[in-house]
């Protein structure tokens, strides 16, 4: 390939600046789902300000972004008021999955039910897992605090099959050094170092709809 001789006079400067915006690519998806991870983060620890009254009461709700009254809910509803606070309707989004996927989930195997419900489904913690399993990053269930990091999504077995999800945040243990974990475990929204007290069953990431 030939190299030109540059002309006299004619500053060089042009040249480099493509080169250095291509060094901070503003669509690189990894910076993309970092901005988004601090975020998601934020809204979840925003939750913890609020007072929830624990109420598991099946309600009925509008399509789309419905929601139970915002002084009740249960471990579900803070995941999805802090995906809803970044834009992101779980649903939506799990109802539009389940729609063409309802053998996937264990709607008709749990509960016997034959069709969708948008008053609930996204509010059940197995349906969840199923569609952070799908749509998202279905992840380790280790006992190394290593393998968590903050946005994850985390759902355990309470004992006797019940099950329950929190969220990991960037704020950690002075104890334990673990990052903590907000959930709705029956006392509202809580920040707490919660992530091994039970038994891991299941471990995402979910960074919206494709």
């Amino acid at each position: 390939m030939k190299i030109r001789r540059s002309v006299p006079g004619v500053l060089l400067f042009p040249l480099l600046l493509p080169l250095s915006a291509l060094s901070q690519n503003p669509a690189d998806p990894s910076a993309n789902h970092q901005q988004f991870v601090q975020r998601l983060v934020a809204a979840a620890i925003e939750r913890t300000h609020h007072i929830v009254r624990y109420d598991p009461a099946y309600v009925r709700i509008p399509y789309p972004n419905g929601d139970v009254p915002p002084e009740t809910g249960v471990c579900t509803d803070e995941i999805i008021r802090a995906y809803r606070a970044v834009g992101i309707d779980l649903q939506k989004e799990v109802h539009e999955d389940m729609v063409r996927n309802f053998s996937a989930y264990p709607n008709q195997r749990r509960w016997l039910l034959a069709h969708t419900d948008t008053n609930i489904d996204h509010r059940r913690v197995p349906n969840l897992m199923t569609f952070f399993a799908r749509q998202g990053d279905p992840l380790t269930t280790s006992m190394r605090k290593e393998d968590y990091a903050p946005g994850d999504l985390v759902t355990w077995d309470l004992g006797g099959n019940v099950p329950h999800i929190g969220m990991v945040v960037d704020r950690k243990s002075a104890r334990t050094g673990r990052y903590l974990v907000v959930h709705n475990i029956g006392r509202g929204p809580q920040m707490e170092d919660v992530l091994f007290n039970w038994k891991i069953t299941g471990h995402y990431r979910y960074f919206g709809p494709h």
